[in-house]
C-alpha cells in the first residue's frame, strides 16, 4: 500500500510540474537551445544566439533577394514576408529577433495567462511583457495573427519605450496606433499590417520567444531579421555569417561586373554568363586594387571563393 500511495505520489508531482512548466510565459531556456542547436557561438541569459554586433551591422547592407535566394539553397524556403505597411520606408531594419505570440482572448485562458505573469512578476497588460525583456539590438517580432482594427498591439508610448531599449524597431503581423507618434521617434522602423485608432482588445498574449509565424514565414528568438521596402526576411543564426558573406560577394562580383560593362571590356553575356579563367583573374586584381570595397575577412573570401563555381 504504502508503494502504491508513493507512485500515486510520483504521479501527480510529475503532471502538476508538466502542467506549471506549460504555463510559463517565456520559453524555457533548454527548449529554447534545443531549437537552436545548430547556434555553437554566445548565447544571451534566456538562451538566444547572440549573434555579433558587427555582423548585424554589415547586414543592413546587403541585398534582400540575394539574402532570400542564399536561404533557398540551403533549403529555408520560409523566411520571407511581404504586404507591408511601413513606418519610415527610408529605413533598413536589422537586429536580433526577440518573438511574441497572440491569440484571441478566452476568459479562461487569460485567467491563467495573467495569473501566471503575476506569480513571476510581470505587470501591466499582456502586450507590455515582451518589450520588458528587450535589449539592446533587438527587433520586436509579434504574431497578432494578422489583427488591425482591435488588434494594435503599441501606440506611441509603447513605440517610445521599445526604442529606447532596442533602438531598432518591430515586425507586427498586427496594427499599431499612433501613428503620427510613432514617426516622430527619430530612428525607429516598424513593419506592420496597419494603422488603427482603436485599443487592444478581445487579444491576450500567450508566449515569449517561441517559435512564430509571421505569414507565410517562421522565426525564431535569436534569428536575425532584414527588414528593407520589399519585406522581411528571417536569417537563421547559424546561417547569419555565411549568409552576410555570401551576399556581401555577390555584390562585389555584381560591382566589378558593372564597372566593366560600362568600360566596355566585356560583353553582357560574357559578365551573364559562367565566367572565363581570364574574367576571374580580372575580378580578383580588382578585389586587390580596390580593399576598401571588401567587408569581410580574407579568410571569408578565400573559403567562399573555394565554393564558386562561377
Amino acid at each position: 500500500m504504502k508503494r502504491l500511495l508513493t507512485t500515486v505520489q510520483m504521479i501527480c508531482l510529475l503532471f502538476v510540474a508538466m502542467h506549471t512548466a506549460a504555463q510559463q510565459i517565456v520559453m524555457p531556456k533548454e527548449q529554447l537551445i534545443a531549437y537552436t542547436s545548430r547556434w555553437t557561438g554566445e548565447r544571451f541569459p534566456d538562451g538566444r544566439p547572440k549573434v555579433s554586433d558587427s555582423l548585424i551591422k554589415r547586414l543592413a547592407n546587403i541585398s534582400l533577394e540575394d539574402c532570400w535566394q542564399y536561404l533557398q539553397n540551403q533549403g529555408y524556403t520560409n523566411q520571407f514576408e511581404s504586404g507591408w505597411k511601413i513606418i519610415h520606408p527610408e529605413q533598413v531594419l536589422v537586429g536580433r529577433v526577440v518573438t511574441a505570440q497572440f491569440m484571441p482572448s478566452r476568459p479562461d485562458m487569460d485567467s491563467l495567462i495573467k495569473a501566471t505573469g503575476k506569480a513571476e512578476g510581470r505587470i501591466g497588460a499582456t502586450n507590455s511583457w515582451p518589450i520588458d525583456v528587450l535589449g539592446k539590438g533587438d527587433v520586436y517580432v509579434a504574431d497578432g495573427f494578422s489583427k488591425v482594427i482591435d488588434g494594435t498591439l503599441i501606440g506611441d508610448n509603447l513605440g517610445n519605450s521599445i526604442f529606447s531599449k532596442t533602438h531598432t524597431g518591430v515586425v507586427f503581423d498586427a496594427g499599431v496606433r499612433d501613428l503620427q507618434g510613432l514617426e516622430a521617434i527619430d530612428g525607429f522602423s516598424g513593419f506592420v499590417r496597419g494603422f488603427d485608432p482603436s485599443f487592444l482588445k478581445h487579444v491576450t498574449m500567450t508566449g515569449i520567444n517561441y517559435p512564430i509565424r509571421i505569414g507565410r514565414a517562421i522565426a525564431l528568438p535569436g534569428d536575425l531579421v532584414l527588414g528593407k521596402k520589399e519585406g522581411v526576411v528571417f536569417i537563421p543564426a547559424h546561417l547569419a555569417e555565411r549568409t552576410i558573406v555570401y551576399c556581401e560577394f555577390i555584390a562585389l562580383k555584381d560591382e566589378f561586373g558593372h564597372a566593366r560593362l560600362k568600360s566596355g571590356i566585356y560583353t553582357p553575356g560574357q559578365i551573364d554568363a559562367s565566367w572565363t579563367d581570364e574574367i576571374r583573374k580580372d575580378f580578383l586584381q580588382w578585389l586587390k586594387d580596390n580593399p576598401s570595397k571588401v567587408p569581410m575577412t580574407r579568410k571569408q573570401l578565400d573559403e567562399l571563393m573555394k565554393e564558386r563555381t562561377w
